[in-house]
């Protein structure tokens, strides 16, 4: 039986808690979960040793991914964020293979061979994330982007966040369609509507994991899947197993059909 590898971020289980416990607190819990990847928050960060962290995580089995709030490009400015080399180093520390950040304001005329020489021989990816902002959670810009650093051959993906699209209402089936060849991270979540007219991340629903499936064809087969909604309640061991479960068997028949 296939299972697609699933990695959970630590915003999952909610801000308070885990600034209250430390990034670190979590390693075994997603260890023992059945996840194959941690994800680092760097906005959750207080005073974790980063040493410390990919130790255990490297002892406990997990790989890292690093995540960050920063904008890869940012308004009237063509060369990249001057903070990206310092947040590559700080990936690095945590024992990432893989660093996450927004998309940002991306023009035409933004300085991709900028780009090109800070990622020159980086030993970790970078991941571009559409997140819930007009100008980085449309397909547009990230058609346009793809396609203008394509010819570099870049160590360079896409993190598709299912749930951030619907901020711009934008289709995730489109975003797919379109981007999904790009796409070598998922962040899943489900959202709905509060009374007060808010969007809120929340859990899957059944016919929340039959559009996952069908968003996971236009991607690579057996693609690393993150958990990114609220995984709350007194067993939190058992919760998480029960959603890196549900995670890990998406895509499943297909590549048992593979196989066949």
């Amino acid at each position: 039986m296939h299972q697609s590898p699933v990695s959970i971020s630590l915003s999952s289980y909610g801000a308070d808690l885990v600034r209250q416990y430390g990034q670190g607190h979590f390693i075994a819990l997603v260890a023992a979960a059945g996840a194959s990847c941690i994800e680092w928050r760097e906005e959750l960060l207080g005073n974790e040793l980063p040493a410390e962290l990919a130790r255990e995580a490297q002892q406990h089995g997990l790989a890292s991914v690093f995540s960050s709030p920063l904008e890869l490009w940012q308004a009237g400015r063509c060369e990249p964020n001057p903070e990206l080399s310092a947040t590559l180093q700080r990936a690095r520390e945590f024992g990432a293979k893989r660093l996450k950040v927004s998309l940002g304001h991306f023009t035409e005329h933004h300085d991709l061979r900028s780009l090109a020489s800070l990622l020159f021989r980086q030993p970790l990816g970078l991941l571009v994330e559409n997140d819930q902002t007009a100008h980085g959670g449309r397909i547009e810009p990230f058609q346009r982007f793809f396609s203008a650093v394509e010819p570099l051959n870049l160590p360079l993906g896409m993190t598709f966040d299912i749930g951030n699209w619907q901020w711009q209402e934008q289709s995730a089936v489109n975003a797919a369609r379109l981007l999904g060849r790009h796409v070598t991270y998922v962040h899943c979540k489900a959202v709905r509507l509060r009374v007060d007219g808010k969007l809120v991340a929340i859990p899957p629903s059944a016919p929340d994991l039959h559009q996952w499936e069908q968003l996971l064809r236009h991607m690579t087969q057996g693609i690393t899947r993150a958990v990114e909604y609220p995984l709350q309640g007194d067993d939190l061991v058992q919760i998480s197993a029960e959603h890196v479960s549900l995670l890990a068997r998406l895509g499943q028949s297909r590549l048992e059909n593979a196989d066949a």
